[in-house]
């Protein structure tokens, strides 16, 4: 899937916040739905410079060697690669409106000028094309959009 794969080269390294625990007993049901809500991935990443990425072919290089476990991971790409998985399956449901629009923004600087690199991203991340399915049609809505 482009948006969440996007999500995680925004170094949007996922990892989820605990629970919040209530005071108030709930049934497993409820308790489960609440921590789908409030999990969401650290914002520890968000100040990263996505511009200066995409811009330098050795920033970008790394960080998609790190992914496809061609090359050394820093910490962040460490945590990237760890819940890149989870935040393909998801939809990125946890990802905050920044790591939505940097994911986005990246996707689509991927497709467009780097798809060498992308089909590789995509080769190894969504070996079945169930991703691509998914939300093709949302990233063509957004090409429209710009």
């Amino acid at each position: 899937m482009k948006i969440l794969l996007v999500c995680c080269l925004v170094f949007v390294v996922i990892s989820a916040r605990p629970e919040d625990k209530s005071k108030t007993e709930k049934s497993k049901v409820e308790k489960l739905s609440e921590k789908h809500t409030e999990e969401k991935y650290t914002s520890k990443y968000d100040n990263v410079n996505i511009d200066e990425i995409l811009k330098s072919d050795r920033l970008l290089k790394n960080y998609v060697n790190c992914l496809l476990e061609k090359g050394k991971c820093g910490p962040d790409g460490l945590d990237l690669k760890k819940h890149l998985p989870d935040a393909l399956h998801n939809g990125c449901a946890k990802c905050s409106e920044l790591q939505m629009a940097n994911s986005r923004k990246i996707i689509h600087f991927l497709i467009d000028n780097k798809r060498d690199l992308w089909n590789e991203l995509e080769a190894k991340y969504d070996k079945t094309g169930e991703y691509r399915k998914k939300y093709d049609a949302q990233i063509k809505k957004e090409k429209l959009k710009l």
